[in-house]
């Protein structure tokens, strides 16, 4: 009995007109011809197209980033590092040093730590939430800014919105996954 069926490399033969009827003087199965084709290694190609700069009336680079339920509308322009959160300073609004050092983490990476002024407004959420809400915005509006600085930006990971969220709760649990002591008796 002989197998009619084509494998789909032999369909992709068909396509390069590289690919022949009948048998092969080798043997084996197929009458298909070996075809050089060129391997993308995925380094070597043009970079990526720069995206346009996007400046409002005022200079300023808006954004908007998201992190647990916080949400922070962030404008940037040039300056001596002044960070603005909710009409306080950043020392005030954030008075745990661990939230002052996410909140300047684009900066270091980019080295433009004390060039821009950054004023937000941030709602929900807790504190913790709301400084990567606020990192998450400098940093897309870095990026409007300076395109250039794009690469670093987003091989630093900073790009990416995090997605983890509170998991809601079930019934018939005490929360999201905690259970009611078990009574045997």
């Amino acid at each position: 009995m002989s197998d009619t069926r084509q494998s789909l490399s032999d369909l992709g033969g068909m396509q390069d007109g590289s690919y022949q009827q009948g048998g092969n003087q080798e043997g084996g199965r197929g009458g298909r011809e070996a075809v050089e084709r060129p391997i993308h290694t995925g380094g070597g190609g043009p970079p990526a197209p720069l995206r346009p700069q996007e400046i409002d009336a005022q200079g300023r680079a808006y954004a908007t980033g998201k992190r647990k339920n916080a949400i922070a509308r962030v404008w940037l322009k040039p300056g001596t590092g002044k960070i603005i959160v909710n009409g306080r300073d950043q020392t005030v609004y954030f008075a745990r040093p661990t939230l002052r050092l996410v909140i300047n983490q684009p900066f270091d990476v980019t080295d433009r730590r004390d060039q821009f002024d950054v004023m937000c407004t941030v709602v929900g959420g807790g504190l913790s939430g709301q400084a990567g809400a606020v990192k998450h915005g400098i940093s897309i509006a870095l990026t409007r800014y300076e395109p250039t600085l794009r690469l670093s930006v987003k091989q630093a990971g900073f790009l990416t919105r995090d997605p983890r969220v509170v998991e809601r709760k079930k019934y018939g649990k005490a929360k999201a996954r905690k259970s009611f002591q078990f009574s045997k008796r």
